[in-house]
């Protein structure tokens, strides 16, 4: 009689620990599905920051120009942001509507302005990039506490002492596991640390403030203007 309540109130103890075990492990796999949501949204800002970038490199309108460009802007090579550059991606693109007195004028205005547009979208873009890092960090903090917490061997040994049908009555394996699954839960209790360099965004790249490029990227818009100036009136119209 004695036996059978310690082995009831230990199978209970049991129990307990592994419901906590999902509880906890539950609060983490969240945590990680709103880290891959953030990360697709930091994706998705990144093209609208490429977007911005190719909207300028259009109006470099020859190689030449353009490679001053990405000098005076200091942008890696090779990087995402480089293929950014290519005229492929500009489908869609909207000019941007300025005034000025004289066409030449006008164009300065224009590229100075597509900068400034392009400086805003990727400073969003690297607050975001840190932000989504710092949270990763603090995940897999979680993370390490969780394994350090619980102890998965001896969980892995009480769910396989476990019968089927028990498993799929108690829910101790969630959504995640069925009843097939069981042989492999070894595995499948293992919680991976997010890898950030895995997740598949650009790194952003630290760009100069518009004032402080300003003199240097408006008289090589005014070079581009001496060059081409048919073809750039033609893109302000």
């Amino acid at each position: 009689m004695e036996e059978d309540l310690i082995a009831s109130l230990t199978r209970q103890v049991k129990e307990d620990v592994i419901q906590n075990y999902l509880t906890e492990r539950r609060l983490i796999e969240l945590q990680m599905e709103d880290i891959a949501e953030q990360t697709e949204s930091l994706r998705q800002r990144s093209r609208k920051a490429g977007r911005r970038l190719n909207r300028l490199a259009l109006l470099m309108v020859d190689p030449e120009l353009l490679g001053r460009l990405v000098t005076l802007l200091q942008i890696p090579r090779p990087s995402y942001w480089v293929t950014c550059l290519d005229p492929k991606y500009s489908k869609g693109i909207r000019f941007i509507r300025v005034r000025a007195l004289t066409d030449k004028a006008k164009f300065r205005k224009l590229v100075l302005e597509a900068y400034s547009r392009f400086f805003q979208w990727m400073d969003k873009y690297r607050k975001g990039y840190e932000n989504l890092a710092a949270e990763c960090d603090a995940v897999n903090m979680n993370v390490a506490a969780f394994q350090k917490n619980f102890d998965l061997l001896a969980i892995l040994s009480f769910l396989k002492n476990l019968d089927t049908a028990t498993v799929e009555r108690k829910r101790y394996l969630g959504g995640n596991f069925t009843p097939e699954e069981i042989a492999s839960v070894d595995q499948k209790l293992y919680l991976r640390p997010i890898d950030f360099t895995k997740l598949d965004i650009p790194e952003p790249v630290p760009m100069p403030k518009p004032e402080t490029i300003e003199h240097p990227l408006g008289e090589l818009s005014l070079e581009v203007y001496r060059k081409h100036r048919a073809h750039v009136k033609r893109l302000m119209v």
